[in-house]
């Protein structure tokens, strides 16, 4: 008998685990830049929809270097409301393919949830 009351509370707790939450939807969560010269600053607007059932609250974003910023919304996105990732990335010396990535920690069903960029950088003379 407990093994079978053990069983539907773990059944349950699942069931209810894999319902609802917030949740990420990109028009498109990867972007190509046009090759640019090093030294120009360039800048890209991610935008999502919370698609989930609650609210979606973004924390915190992870970069490798600090030539990578972002904006996101401070207040939590609505169910069915939209809102902007705002991309800043300064060549400011670099060269080469960048490809970039951007980990974004929220309440969302993925956390943390993955952007990312490319974009060659013609070195400076």
């Amino acid at each position: 008998m407990r093994l079978l009351v053990f069983a539907i509370i773990i059944a349950l707790s699942s069931a209810f685990a894999l319902t609802g939450g917030a949740e990420f939807f990109f028009e498109a969560s990867r972007h190509k830049f046009p090759d640019t010269n090093a030294g120009v600053t360039l800048t890209h607007d991610f935008k999502f929809t919370n698609t989930g059932d609650a609210p979606l609250i973004i924390s915190d974003y992870k970069v490798i270097c600090s030539c990578t910023k972002i904006d996101f919304p401070k207040e939590p996105v609505l169910p069915n409301q939209t809102g902007i990732i705002h991309l800043t990335f300064d060549t400011t010396g670099k060269y080469g393919l960048q490809n970039r990535k951007i980990q974004l920690f929220s309440n969302g069903l993925k956390n943390p949830y993955e952007l990312s960029f490319k974009v060659y950088v013609i070195p400076a003379e």
